[in-house]
């Protein structure tokens, strides 16, 4: 691949016409050049291979404004194929940004690739992560955080200091050796850890932690109130998360202002991001525990996955000590549940827009399709082991699905996904839904497995509007809550449980509905949600990148790895930044006419 000096001037006046363009544009841009490598850490006390970005473990923290367009070329430095997918981010009629094998060519080895997108109409907090094989278990995560313009006022007040928190269950094993023990059917079993920003636990208990082990320290000022944006970026553990003698104000998730509820702790399941504001209210006589405890877990090997971190008041007198705050009852069964039904949308709080949140009346709405999709524990499909969603154990084919249907090429997948489960054996296919465009669909997820499972799906928030034990039936609507359910892109399904969402299908693309739990994703728990606008006048998505890579049947046309522009993390263009472009402007322009 050249490098910059090589590159001819006609290159370099093509990317300063770009910029020219950019600098003029209604919404700011913001560039990313970010290197995908491993790196060594040691966690949990223990020398290994971690997945970086830009040589940091967690990766950095794209803190951008709604509308803002964001530009990231990523070079995969990695020894196998990579991308990153924004876990929340809706990408708007941008299905090609998205970053998962039915929307993308992966980024080979020593390859970059140009992502493009705008955070259109969306505030809140987000995380990106690798979407390949099992790398998240590795890392490769890192925060987003897309604020408010500053015409839409924060429905609280301004906090003093923004902190992104991730808890993660660890283990010690390479990515590489885990994928390979779960496609073996092994089941992954109680993690080596649980970290906080990529950093094991402070030595709370001498017994279950050994010394030398870096801990995360969050420093503060008393009296002063701080945003916790707190993501599980975990692989299959659902976690309560608390801080010693703090309350915790829920004010947001996934996107959405929620009622301002206090609670003492909060279980944050796989795939699931938070927003607290927690007011430093208590005399510093210590430092306080920041907690991540494994939950739904009974066994005493399970006492090892507690995560801890430290909250410290510059004024402390001492380091925290003692038992660590409690757990909630781990044998009630409907603490959790509950919990999660309290979660309620702020119908009056604007968001990206000035309008109320709750100004569109999803309970309204008449219902145009219904799914029940039940997912079963791994079984045995033609010799390997496979997880299912209504009996169907989805394989990503070599071409992705966005790029077959761009060109038309027949039997690569097949719209024929069952709204129920179907009575014959379990298969492996690629089948996915037809969704119809703005149709309003209701999915009901039927937990049979027997662990808390995580569901998101990409492009949309849907409405959370109802969760129970036992099997959803056509009664179970009674329950819904039609007014306020929170709207969000993952949530969680308890075992022997289910969890009904509704989404309005105004996003037209191919779109990702996947288990957040690594190990049911990985062996088979996702498909795709296909919204086309039959309108032919109205081109409504975005087109084919110029950039795209192609594969599988389409690998002709890859004319070989395009050399990408390298950009700095620089904020959006300023007012000098767009004088300083016109001089340059004229300057190539002048150069290029000789």
């Amino acid at each position: 691949m050249p490098s910059g000096r090589q590159v001819s001037l006609s290159f370099y006046f093509y990317w300063v016409l770009c910029l020219f363009s950019v600098a003029f544009a209604g919404d700011p841009y913001v560039f990313y050049d970010w290197t995908v490598s491993y790196l060594t850490a040691s966690p949990l006390g223990v020398k290994q291979q971690v997945i970086g970005i830009e040589g940091q473990f967690p990766g950095p923290i794209l803190n951008v404004t709604t509308n803002w367009n964001v530009v990231v070329n990523v070079k995969n430095n990695l020894d196998e194929p990579f991308l990153l997918t924004w876990n929340g981010i809706q990408h708007r009629k941008n299905s090609w940004q998205d970053g998962v094998s039915g929307t993308n060519c992966p980024i080979l080895a020593g390859w970059n690739w140009t992502y493009q997108f705008q955070v259109k109409d969306q505030i809140g907090s987000f995380f990106y992560f690798p979407s390949l094989n099992f790398q998240r278990t590795s890392g490769g995560y890192g925060g987003i955080i897309v604020n408010n313009r500053d015409v839409i006022p924060l429905p609280f007040g301004t906090p003093d200091g923004d902190i992104t928190l991730f808890m993660s269950d660890w283990y010690i094993k390479s990515h590489k050796d885990l994928r390979k023990e779960v496609e073996r059917g092994t089941d992954l079993g109680v993690p080596d850890g649980i970290l906080f920003n990529g950093l094991g636990p402070y030595r709370y208990d001498q017994a279950l932690v050994p010394d030398g082990i870096r801990y995360e320290t969050i420093n503060v000022e008393p009296g002063k109130t701080y945003r916790f944006r707190v993501h599980n970026v975990g692989i299959a553990t659902s976690l309560n998360f608390r801080i010693q003698n703090h309350n915790l104000l829920l004010v947001e998730t996934e996107g959405s202002y929620t009622v301002q509820q206090n609670y003492a702790n909060m279980d944050i399941h796989v795939g699931q991001s938070f927003s607290f504001l927690v007011t430093m209210d208590q005399n510093a006589s210590s430092d306080y525990y920041i907690v991540a405890s494994s939950r739904f877990v009974n066994s005493s090997a399970w006492a090892r996955a507690t995560g801890v971190a430290i909250l410290h008041y510059y004024n402390s007198q001492g380091p925290a000590s003692g038992p660590l705050p409690d757990l909630p009852n781990e044998y009630d069964s409907y603490f959790s549940m509950n919990q999660a039904r309290s979660i309620r949308w702020n119908v009056s709080a604007g968001a990206a827009r000035p309008n109320p949140q709750g100004s569109f009346k999803y309970g309204d709405i008449t219902v145009t399709e219904v799914f029940v999709i039940l997912n079963r524990p791994a079984e045995l499909i033609d010799g390997k082991w496979r997880t299912t969603l209504n009996g169907i154990s989805y394989v990503a084919p070599s071409t992705p699905l966005k790029l077959a249907q761009q060109f038309n090429i027949p039997g690569v997948y097949k719209l024929d996904f069952p709204n129920r489960l179907m009575n014959r054996p379990a298969k492996v296919d690629i089948s996915i839904i037809n969704g119809t465009y703005k149709g309003f669909f209701e999915i009901i997820f039927q937990n049979n497995d027997t662990s808390v499972q995580s569901y998101h799906m990409d492009g949309y928030a849907f409405f959370v509007v109802g969760m129970d034990y036992g099997i959803w039936t056509e009664n179970s609507r009674g329950t819904y809550n039609k007014w306020d359910g929170v709207a969000r892109s993952t949530t969680q399904v308890f075992p022997g449980a289910w969890t009904a969402i509704l989404v309005y299908l105004d996003n037209p693309g191919i779109w990702n509905l996947r288990a957040e739990n690594l190990d049911s994703w990985y062996l088979g728990q996702e498909l795709y949600v296909s919204v086309v606008n039959p309108e032919i006048t109205d081109k409504t998505e975005i087109p084919l990148p110029e950039n795209t890579i192609y594969c599988g049947i389409l690998s002709s046309l890859q004319k070989g790895q395009a050399q990408r522009f390298k950009f700095s993390s620089a904020a959006s263009l300023t007012k000098p930044s767009r004088t300083i472009l016109v001089v340059l402007f004229l300057t190539m322009l002048g150069a290029f006419i000789r």
